[in-house]
């Protein structure tokens, strides 16, 4: 059996020209040998496979040419290649600083490349200095690394920095297409598209799938055939999935994305996959952002076909939730939910950019009126005021301008002067909802029940009766027995720190503290209605002050304590001292 030669091995470039999308530095160290400007210590760095070791190579083999050697003269013994991964140490650095003084025994230069620099430790680089920044003459070095920030600056500003950067989907495509019709091989351009792309700009990581998928399929290489050996969603995959998006079609597009799972593909990877598919379609909006789009003629034109099915409002919302979906799936629980509930709302959206179930259900009436229904009027009521024997009487008011309904003929005639006094419901009031759990939403509740006590208050027709100060005790204390009972500590313990003082409708309250009195504030409707129906007078009222001298007849620590049995007790004293007793 013939040996076979990688692809990347076979048809790595013998010259600056063959090299691939790294123009700017090739002309630059080609114009450097020209005119005889090439720095000694030279640092190539970029990405995997885009042709550092390559670029090193060539330029070696090109300061030692003067002409007369062979066409296969590569110079090997003016080459040394160290692999810094594994000749990382001191001992190492120091056996090549002593072959530097060793002249070369044919040509010019003897070239150093070491590969991956970044890994040589720290006494290494030091070690490395002096000869980096003063080679000979004869000597020249070729860094080669991935990671640049892992290099000390020390040996960055002895070097000539190269970045070399990502090779391009068209050049990388383009060279495949070159490599293809060297083999023999019939491509179709879609295919090798993919190739490309799944290289990320690596022309090495190309040429291996490229020779892996050409073992698959023999000599006709197609789209499916790339997409099935490298396990990729292709175009189609995607442009299916946008129609049925734009067709509004949940049921298929979720059918769908059920076979890419059995398929094995992952629904991550179909999201964000979804998200660029949204951004092609949005570049294609634009004639002088096609450009941007990376893919072959044919596809081109399917996307510029699709481009014009969706408005720009559209494809802008669909990236939005495509993405959030992107960045949500990593810390989901329910990963397949995740995106379904994300094709669902693609699937949601109209040609405008909005949802198509709008959050205000209120149907228009212009709707019924096309469909020849006959709207029906709807009352609203209007709050009356209350009186001791119609407590909970109402009239109504019709919202519609063209029937009016009319109350009951027993129901009561409310009088001018009355309905200046009823509050009126106003629908939009203008105030901002609030939730119904939150802090605001409780005090505003609360303040809402004070306004209705004291409006209840201004009425004339409630009773008034008087009570002596033992009844207004009793009911009191049933009420801290109550709270005790259903578990309010809290407000209990707070209405027993004073005894309340009535003088005539007025109950009196001390606090030692602000903290109290805003408690009881918020919580003191409960109270004075209890108050009111059990004395049958609703002309109380609840006036509290604050006396920070009662905070002193507290005793809180065991100093305190003590004080306060010893006023109680004096011969307290004499029993502390006779014992020896501390406190």
């Amino acid at each position: 059996m013939e040996h076979f030669v990688v692809s990347a091995r076979k048809y790595r470039p013998q010259t600056f020209k063959d090299v691939v999308g790294q123009q700017a530095i090739t002309n630059t160290l080609l114009n450097a040998i020209e005119n005889n400007h090439l720095a000694q210590a030279l640092l190539f760095t970029g990405p995997r496979g885009v042709g550092k070791t390559t670029c090193a190579r060539i330029l070696a083999k090109m300061i030692n040419s003067d002409g007369t050697e062979k066409e296969d003269e590569d110079f090997a013994f003016n080459i040394f290649e160290l692999d810094a991964a594994s000749n990382n140490g001191v001992d190492q650095i120091r056996e090549l600083t002593d072959q530097v003084r060793i002249p070369p025994q044919v040509g010019k230069y003897k070239v150093y490349i070491i590969d991956e620099v970044h890994m040589l430790s720290q006494a290494a680089f030091n070690a490395f200095l002096k000869t980096l920044e003063e080679p000979p003459k004869h000597c020249i070095f070729i860094l080669a690394t991935t990671e640049k920030h892992k290099i000390i600056p020390t040996i960055l500003s002895r070097c000539q920095i190269f970045d070399f950067k990502r090779i391009s989907v068209k050049d990388a495509k383009d060279y495949l297409k070159y490599i293809a019709k060297e083999q023999g091989v019939q491509a179709e351009d879609d295919a090798l598209h993919i190739i490309a792309q799944k290289a990320d700009g690596a022309m090495r990581d190309a040429l291996s799938i490229f020779d892996r998928v050409v073992s698959f399929s023999g000599k006709n290489l197609t789209r499916q055939a790339v997409t099935e050996n490298l396990n990729v969603l292709d175009y189609e995959t995607y442009f299916t999935s946008t129609d049925l998006i734009f067709e509004n079609n949940i049921p298929s597009l979720l059918i769908q994305f059920n076979s890419i799972l059995a398929k094995g593909f992952d629904g991550h990877h179909y999201i964000s996959g979804l998200a660029s598919h949204f951004r092609d379609l949005l570049v294609c909006k634009n004639s002088e952002t096609i450009e941007l789009l990376e893919v072959g003629e044919e596809t081109k034109e399917k996307y510029l076909i699709q481009s014009q099915k969706g408005s720009q409002a559209f494809l802008m919302k669909g990236i939005e939730l495509a993405n959030d979906c992107d960045l949500k799936f990593k810390s989901s629980k329910n990963q397949r939910l995740l995106v379904e509930l994300c094709l669902m709302q693609l699937a949601s959206i109209t040609f405008d950019g909005e949802k198509k179930n709008s959050k205000n259900f209120i149907i228009p009436a212009s709707y019924f009126i096309k469909k020849g229904i006959k709207p029906v009027p709807v009352a609203i009521p209007e709050k009356q005021p209350i009186t001791a024997q119609e407590p909970k009487q109402q009239s109504y008011t019709s919202v519609s301008t063209n029937k009016t309904n009319t109350p009951d003929n027993s129901a009561k005639t409310v009088s001018e002067p009355e309905k200046t006094k009823t509050p009126k419901i106003s629908l939009n009031s203008g105030k901002k909802a609030t939730s119904g759990l939150s802090l605001k939403s409780i005090k505003a509740k609360k303040e809402h029940q004070i306004k209705q006590m004291e409006v209840v208050v201004d009425e004339e027709n409630l009773p008034t009766d008087s009570f002596t100060n033992e009844e207004f005790m009793s009911h009191w204390n049933s009420f801290i027995k109550q709270l005790e009972e259903s578990g309010q500590f809290n407000l209990a313990s707070i209405l027993s720190i004073d005894t309340p003082k009535v003088k005539g409708t007025t109950i009196y309250l001390e606090f030692p503290n602000s903290t109290n009195k805003v408690e009881l504030e918020r919580q003191q409707y409960d109270l004075m209605m209890f108050l009111k129906k059990s004395l049958n007078n609703y002309n109380l009222h609840l006036s509290i002050d604050i006396n920070e001298e009662m905070e002193k007849q507290y005793a809180y620590t065991d100093r305190d304590k003590y004080e306060k049995l010893l006023e109680k007790n004096p011969a307290i004293e004499n029993l502390r001292k006779m014992f020896d007793l501390d406190i």
